[in-house]
């Protein structure tokens, strides 16, 4: 192969690859206070410094600035929380307790201002219909696959309290970690997280 056994050049990104990211990640967080209805070609500008022919020629409409908005927070949300749990503990009970220290250090750390961006977005198109709403759920839903997959394999490896059930597991550990991420958003409780943490490993480690 070309170039196998030498050091790859470091790939850059064109200039409007790097105004792109530039722009969803100011999107990212704008949207976890504002909304996602709240963005716009006008506001990003504003709040990048950017012309609005540069907003709007990157990305042509809302609708797919919202779309680009939502993709950069699940890849924030993959590094933040799902590739470390990943990397770091095995299928199962330690996968699953790394996956709710992620999400919990997430939100306490607030890396979107607003908290976790997809418990926002769902708040605000889960009535909705159209490609943004679809999105949100799409993956949403793959969180709580996750979620839900680890359960099994935790399950599988005789890890959990006798007659667990680990999709009503799953289902416990993702209503806590959103409604801890509400909790603290909203009423400001430096003491959510940390309760979060107990009644989690208390769920998990009996």
């Amino acid at each position: 192969m070309p170039g196998q056994g030498q050091p790859q050049p470091r790939r850059t990104r064109a200039p409007g690859e790097r105004s792109r990211a530039r722009i969803v990640e100011q999107a990212a967080k704008l949207a976890t206070i504002e909304g996602l209805e709240g963005l716009s070609i006008g506001r990003l500008a504003g709040a990048t410094g950017m012309p609005k022919s540069t907003v709007h020629a990157l990305f042509g409409s809302k609708e797919q600035l919202q779309l680009a908005t939502i993709n950069a927070a699940r890849a924030r949300f993959i590094t933040e929380v799902v590739g470390p749990a990943l990397r770091a503990a095995e299928p199962g009970r330690e996968r699953l307790l790394a996956l709710c220290e992620g999400y919990l250090s997430y939100v306490e750390r607030r890396v979107f201002p607003g908290g976790c961006f997809f418990v926002a977005a769902s708040a605000e198109v889960g009535a909705q219909t159209g490609p943004v709403h679809d999105e949100v759920a799409h993956i949403q839903q793959q969180w709580r696959d996750l979620l839900a997959r680890e359960a099994d394999a935790a399950a599988e490896k005789r890890e959990l309290a006798d007659g667990t059930d680990a999709a009503q597991l799953a289902f416990e550990l993702g209503v806590i970690l959103a409604g801890t991420d509400i909790v603290s958003v909203l009423h400001d409780d430096i003491h959510a997280v940390s309760r979060a943490r107990a009644a989690i490993r208390s769920r998990l480690t009996g």
